[in-house]
């Protein structure tokens, strides 16, 4: 009974980290697509969550009186579904838009492994504490994750003022693609990272600042989308591990 245990046990973690890895392999090599799943995916968990959680908040700030609790709540939570789905969609965009094969790598390596840190993260939390993987990560696991990846992220080269530059006069066409643009987007972001931590540098140690460059990179942005997969799948391991002998 206890190998049979191991070998399933074995066996959901690999499913779990080829979920994380298809995830990654889909966000590197297909970006439009991905960015579409990523929306219709947080969309689809944002009007069930987005409800559940008005339902209990509206009476807490309107009190018994206010008898439009019910149709209030399913408004709002449709705003803020398709405004949160807009946003994943456009933060996986961007993440894994651009034209330089090295980094992009290096960004689907450091989005799986947020990823694996938030699933599993999300599957102690719910054998521990009895927590809801769907409800936890989609309202709590963002920004920790976020600040993974943007710190993930800052140790990777910064270009120069001067390369930035000669890229956009003389490879940037006047009507760049999409790839092209977040390239550009990507280094000139990242660049200015680097200007924060440089300037913070002069205040405080090597390391704290950058953990607080880190804190400021708009990379946090993609801690959303992050959390959204890892949801997914920390649901998706929880169902095995339950249904499992």
């Amino acid at each position: 009974m206890i190998v049979l245990r191991f070998i399933v046990n074995v066996a959901i973690l690999a499913f779990e980290i080829a979920l994380v890895a298809a995830a990654a392999w889909l966000g590197l090599h297909h970006p439009l697509t991905f960015a579409a799943l990523t929306a219709g995916l947080t969309l689809a968990f944002g009007l069930v969550l987005e409800h559940a959680r008005l339902r209990h908040e509206l009476p807490f700030y309107f009190g018994k009186g206010f008898s439009g609790h019910a149709l209030f709540a399913r408004l709002m939570a449709f705003i803020d579904a398709i405004v949160k789905a807009l946003l994943a969609g456009l933060m996986a965009l961007i993440t894994f838009s651009g034209t330089d094969p090295e980094r992009l790598f290096w960004v689907a390596i450091f989005f799986g492994v947020s990823i694996f840190a938030g699933s599993s993260l999300l599957r102690r939390l719910s054998i521990s504490l009895n927590a809801q993987p769907s409800r936890w990560g989609y309202f709590r696991l963002a920004a920790p994750l976020g600040l993974l990846f943007s710190f993930a992220l800052s140790f990777l080269p910064t270009k120069s003022f001067a390369d930035i530059g000669m890229t956009i006069v003389f490879d940037l066409p006047a009507k760049p693609s999409i790839s092209q643009a977040s390239e550009v987007l990507f280094v000139l972001k990242q660049k200015f990272d680097a200007m924060i931590v440089l300037a913070l540098s002069g205040f405080m140690s090597p390391e704290a600042a950058q953990l607080a460059g880190t804190l400021v990179s708009v990379n946090v942005l993609s801690g959303f989308v992050i959390a959204i997969y890892a949801v997914l799948i920390a649901e998706a391991v929880r169902w095995l591990e339950e249904a499992s002998p």
